[in-house]
């Protein structure tokens, strides 16, 4: 459903959901005269208010070639807004036009939380709350899949909707990824100890023709640009289980933001030094992507999951490129003095993690007609866990983090985390850019957005460092990777008004 505000219409607040369940869509008019907002993606961009009168923002790819990542409210168009995780706008008129007020208030802040004496955790209530936001949100006609693995969050949920008796009615997938970190085997038990079906989706290298134009038609149908690592994962899942389209999709994603996101020792150390290296912000014009003193340059809120090209890399391959450093420095700036845990949450939740890993699955979604589903991101959860104790959450001498979900894994399913370790869906990019190098590099060529002449040199020295033994070698290859992800959606697609190319 769509709704409008027109001149003159009284002021009004728009605010992004709880912990980011149902991002909020806005289209503002060229002429600032009609705004138009949406928790559907598509129905926005297929609105005939905004249908062939989007723009490509550049700041919005400077953003994605630098960061990684657009932060709300900004979006890769110049015309279209998300509200996220604490963002509100405030809308007025103004005169002949439409004003936007955007801010900003992260509301999982460790100093609200309530103390041990106030509360402790009801362990049978989080499992029900849990299992009530999964299946309150399923459409009963379509078939239902938990992307499932060895971690908390996606056997959090498992375990929650097995209690409620649900098992019989939702199938576990996994990823198998390559070597150690392949974690299809324990999840192919733990589905067979809960009373779930099964299946488990291979990794695809070798790209063949019917490979390619699954992936060429979601870029087709992708409603914004993402370069997560795992991002073409996905149209390859849909390939392989044709069910996926149409269906109920849960995903363990959503919870960064209310049960914290414990930084690393590294990346305490770090940010702290760059309050003072990243004041050398001039150099980003003059240093490689893969230089050794890159990291040096960055911003204290840049050490939080951001990362990308230099400034120098990124004006030279894209000619309107403009350097994201005064925003982040800004962003560095309004949160000095809070508690790291609370600056790492706040960044990494609302920024990396809703627009990067989570963009992918509202994309997949998006572009396959299916219903996702984040049981973390209900608003009733995120309400509960954010004012849990943080004792219940994570460790500030040892840095592991969701306490309590490692406790109710342990004691209800054997499941030790601490022994598992940290593993994670992990995706091989890399084989994609060396197996299937002639069509990567004819994507990066096909695309307008890039100084091609700028573009071959870029990306043939970090082709040559990615088969090194340099430190950077694997950043380099993902800068590859993250250049074909934006070069095929650009020559793609569909809500772009440029020529498309045509689907393999």
């Amino acid at each position: 459903m769509i709704e409008k505000y027109t001149l003159n219409d009284h002021n009004l607040v728009l605010k992004g959901e709880g912990a980011g369940e149902f991002p909020l869509y806005i289209f503002l008019s060229d002429n600032k005269k009609i705004l138009l907002y949406s928790y559907s993606i598509n129905e926005l961009l297929n609105d005939p208010h905004v249908k062939n009168t989007i723009q490509m923002s550049e700041v919005g790819i400077s953003f994605l070639l630098q960061s990684g990542v657009v932060p709300p409210p900004r979006t890769a168009y110049k015309n279209i807004f998300i509200l996220g995780i604490g963002d509100k706008v405030k809308v007025s008129s103004e005169a002949d036009s439409i004003i936007l007020e955007f801010s900003h208030n992260f509301p999982f802040m460790n100093s609200k939380r309530l103390t041990e004496s106030d509360m402790q955790p009801d362990e049978d209530l989080i499992l029900e709350m849990l299992a009530e936001a999964t299946i309150s949100r399923l459409d009963t006609k379509s078939p239902s899949f938990l992307f499932h693995s060895a971690g908390k969050d996606s056997n959090s949920i498992a375990l929650a909707i097995a209690e409620a008796g649900w098992q019989d009615k939702i199938t576990l997938i996994t990823h198998k990824s390559k070597g150690k970190a392949d974690e299809s085997g324990i999840s192919a038990k733990i589905a067979k100890q809960l009373g779930y079906k099964h299946i488990i989706l291979n990794e695809i290298d070798n790209l063949n023709d019917d490979h390619k134009k699954e992936i060429e038609k979601y870029f087709y149908n992708a409603p914004f640009p993402c370069v997560d690592n795992v991002s073409l994962a996905y149209p390859l899942y849909a390939y392989q289980v044709s069910d996926l389209k149409g269906a109920n999709l849960i995903f363990g994603d959503g919870n960064d933001s209310h049960m914290i996101s414990p930084p690393s020792k590294r990346e305490i150390k770090y940010s702290n030094l760059s309050k003072y290296s990243a004041k050398l912000d001039f150099l980003r014009g003059y240093v490689n992507s893969e230089s050794v003193f890159s990291p040096f340059l960055r911003t204290p809120a840049e050490w939080f999951g951001v990362s990308g090209f230099s400034f120098k890399d990124s004006k030279a391959i894209y000619s309107d490129s403009e350097s994201v450093y005064s925003y982040w420095n800004n962003e560095s700036k309004i949160r000095v003095g809070w508690d790291i845990f609370d600056y790492k949450s706040d960044i990494y939740s609302t920024r990396t993690i809703t627009e990067r890993m989570i963009r992918k699955l509202h994309n997949f979604a998006d572009v396959n007609n299916a219903n996702i589903v984040l049981p973390f991101a209900n608003e009733r959860v995120a309400e509960y866990f954010g004012k849990m104790p943080e004792s219940y959450l994570f460790s500030r001498e040892t840095f592991k983090n969701k306490l309590i979900l490692r406790k109710i894994l342990k004691e209800r399913m054997g499941l030790d985390s601490d022994i598992i370790g940290k593993m994670g869906w992990t995706y091989d990019s890399h084989a994609i850019i060396f197996k299937n190098w002639d069509w990567v590099l004819k994507e990066m060529k096909q695309s307008s957005l890039w100084e091609q002449d700028e573009l071959f040199e870029v990306v043939c020295r970090l082709k040559k460092v990615m088969h090194s033994t340099h430190k950077y070698s694997g950043l380099s290859g993902r800068l590859i990777y993250q250049l074909f992800l934006l070069s095929a959606w650009s020559n793609r697609n569909k809500y772009l008004k440029d020529t498309k190319l045509p689907i393999f």
